[in-house]
């Protein structure tokens, strides 16, 4: 197996997600990570794409303070059930009672990419739409599951690199990875623009 392309820049990941951090590891074999510590409340009327948007923006943008020759990544998910945003359950009642509200139904959830050029003031951003839909699960099947995963910081209550790819009858997406956090298709390519070379 090939060693992953090392930057050419100085890399930063705005975020503290281990998940996320796996996956920029598949580019990318040295970066940094800074919390961003950024305020997440959600705003009234705000589309589920356009707060990922905003989010992944604010991430990077808080991240890169005090930078000047970074190139800065930050990124969000948004999880979206008829409309309705589905935050990280945060305990394994709430992680039930997502999956229980999701079984046989179809979500949308919204990755977003922003890519922040410190040298520059440059930033780019995407947005990649995965939409999931769940087997009609049964209450042991959810219960067995999140005893099993423990999915408690995740939106919409799985792991979609882990056990939860069982949950779902089928994934339409352009990007694979963007459902786990991070979309690398969009993300090699906004690196590339920004001279880092990939592969």
């Amino acid at each position: 197996m090939m060693a992953a392309a090392q930057p050419t820049l100085r890399l930063v990941l705005g975020s503290t997600s281990r998940y996320r951090a796996e996956l920029l590891r598949r580019l990318c074999a040295e970066f940094e990570q800074r919390a961003p510590g950024t305020d997440e409340s959600v705003r009234a009327d705000e589309a589920p794409a356009t707060r990922a948007q905003r989010l992944a923006v604010a991430k990077a943008d808080a991240a890169a303070i005090g930078l000047d020759d970074a190139v800065v990544i930050g990124s969000d998910q948004v999880a979206e059930l008829d409309g309705r945003l589905l935050d990280k359950p945060g305990t394994v009642a709430q992680a039930c009672a997502q999956l229980a509200a999701s079984r046989g139904r179809l979500l949308q959830f919204h990755t977003a990419v922003c890519v922040l050029d410190t040298r520059s003031g440059r930033r780019q951003l995407h947005v990649d739409l995965t939409r999931v839909r769940f087997r009609n699960l049964s209450k042991a099947e959810i219960i067995r599951y999140v005893e099993r995963e423990q999915p408690l910081d995740c939106a919409g209550s799985f792991k979609g690199e882990g056990l939860g790819i069982c949950l779902f009858e089928q994934i339409d997406s352009h990007d694979p990875t963007a459902l786990i956090g991070l979309p690398l298709i969009a993300l090699a390519r906004l690196l590339r623009e920004c001279g880092m070379q990939l592969p």
